[in-house]
């Protein structure tokens, strides 16, 4: 564990035992959103394969213009 996680968990250890389990609730939260993130990059990653070919083969054909930043 890190020295910020440790001071992190330390301060939060003072809490309220409600505001503990809020906090704990939060990063728990966080943490599975992070997990779901993840796998469904990884499921994704032949369907983002494909669109890349896509777009590389229409770039090669000139089939794309730049982008302008500038123009609104």
């Amino acid at each position: 564990m890190t020295t910020l996680l440790q001071h992190a968990f330390a301060k939060a250890g003072k809490l309220a035992p409600e505001e503990q389990d809020l906090l704990a609730a939060r990063l728990l939260s966080e943490l599975a959103a992070e997990d779901d993130f993840d796998r469904a990059i990884a499921a994704s990653t032949d369907k983002l394969s494909v669109l890349a070919q896509e777009a590389l083969a229409e770039y090669r054909e000139g089939l794309t213009q730049e982008l302008d930043l500038d123009q609104r």
